[in-house]
């Protein structure tokens, strides 16, 4: 029998869990770099905001 020897489908399935597994560690990724930029522009801005209220 033809069918069983096609191993096409696992092949999509497989293709299809590492493009969800990179497509999760590229969400997570671009989070924590958004956190991390956001926790930048924060702190200058309240370094800036205190160097103007002091003048």
């Amino acid at each position: 029998m033809r069918l069983r020897n096609d191993d096409g489908g696992a092949t999509a399935v497989e293709y299809a869990l590492m493009l969800a597994a990179i497509a999760a560690a590229v969400i997570a990724i671009a989070f924590t770099l958004g956190v991390t930029v956001n926790g930048l522009f924060e702190g200058t801005h309240s370094g800036l905001a205190a160097h103007m209220s002091a003048r």
